[in-house]
């Protein structure tokens, strides 16, 4: 078994508690993504605002992902995860 293997197979148990609590406080993380942004947005006079605002929307999709593909795996179902990024409030 490789290195590779080796570090896959001690992090399994880690990816399902962090799929869990993406799951649980989908809303809060996100909250937390709009939180930071903003405040970055702002330390940086709006200079970057189009660089954040795509970071924010690939953190707020990678969430997603992680918390639906949790979802789907608990129950049986199939269920795909959404096709563009979140809409931002």
């Amino acid at each position: 078994m490789g290195l590779f293997d080796n570090l896959k197979a001690k992090l399994g148990p880690a990816k399902g508690k962090v799929s869990d609590l993406a799951h649980q406080h989908g809303g809060k993380i996100q909250h937390g993504i709009d939180k930071a942004a903003k405040a970055v947005d702002e330390r940086t006079k709006g200079k970057y605002s189009d660089k954040i605002h795509t970071g924010t929307d690939k953190a707020k999709g990678a969430m997603d992902r992680l918390a639906h593909k949790h979802d789907g795996g608990a129950r049986g179902g199939t269920t795909t995860p959404p096709s563009g990024p979140p809409p931002t409030s």
